[in-house]
């Protein structure tokens, strides 16, 4: 039988996602450990995508294969028993074979939090990331629309990106203020490793005045990684959430995490 699984977690302490050989913490191993609990057997699961060190998720998910007859709520509690405060299963449900936690999925979203006040938080620590200088974010939502739509993102790419294309779709970009706390989200067919985190670091330029409204644009046509600006800070990143097509049923992500 084939389970999907509904995870969210605090990266911080972890090495990112994935496990890794030499044994450091990772999101990945720790929540194998727990479920395999759960299912008295060894199991490796399988994400919809992967998180780079200190990098956060509210809407991830994952899937694996097991015998062990468990209700959705035993895979649930019991995985959660078994996991640290900082990471959570928030929900499961049987898929069909053909399921697949990466390769079934049609779009990700992805949120960038930044606190953007003079003095540091407490609460917000290592939560999101902080800018001391104020922010435009009308200015950095503004800028940030010409990313929207198919382009070749080679700019906004890590330079050791393993993807084939640099060409992916951007479905939505919007920058919002709530208080003192400034939200980027996006959503896309697909992300190039460390895209969202470089969008950040252009649309911060932007929103310091550091750079022009323009700059996104420039960034873009460069073609060219060297040429791209500041990659951003891991602390502000999340991976919110997945779409699937309709047919598999896969529970909405939370509509905001936990911003208003």
């Amino acid at each position: 039988m084939r389970i999907a699984l509904g995870v969210e977690y605090n990266g911080t302490a972890y090495h990112g996602w994935q496990a890794q050989k030499h044994g450091v913490p990772s999101v990945q191993h720790t929540l194998e450990q727990a479920v395999s609990r759960v299912a008295a057997h060894p199991l490796r699961v399988v994400c919809a995508g992967r998180t780079d060190r200190g990098v956060h998720g509210f809407g991830q998910v994952v899937h694996f294969d097991s015998a062990s007859p468990r209700t959705e709520h035993n895979w649930v509690m019991g995985s959660n028993v078994n996991l640290p405060d900082d990471i959570s299963v928030t929900w499961a449900k049987p898929v069909p074979d053909d399921f697949h936690a990466r390769f079934s999925a049609t779009g990700r979203h992805y949120r960038y939090v930044m606190l953007n006040r003079r003095y540091r938080s407490a609460l917000w620590a290592n939560r999101a990331t902080w800018i001391h200088t104020p922010l435009d974010a009308d200015a950095m939502h503004r800028a940030g629309q010409v990313l929207v739509g198919e382009h070749d993102f080679s700019s906004y790419r890590a330079l050791g990106c393993q993807a084939k294309s640099p060409i992916r779709t951007l479905e939505s970009l919007r920058v919002v203020r709530h208080g003192d706390v400034i939200e980027l989200a996006v959503s896309a067919n697909a992300f190039l490793h460390h895209m969202v985190r470089n969008i950040a670091g252009v649309l911060i330029a932007v929103g310091r005045g550091d750079q022009p409204e323009s700059y996104a644009r420039e960034v873009l046509d460069f073609k060219d990684r060297t040429l791209g600006g500041v990659t951003a800070p891991p602390d502000g990143l999340y991976f919110a959430g997945v779409r699937y097509p309709d047919r598999f049923d896969i529970p909405a992500p939370p509509a905001a995490g936990f911003l208003p």
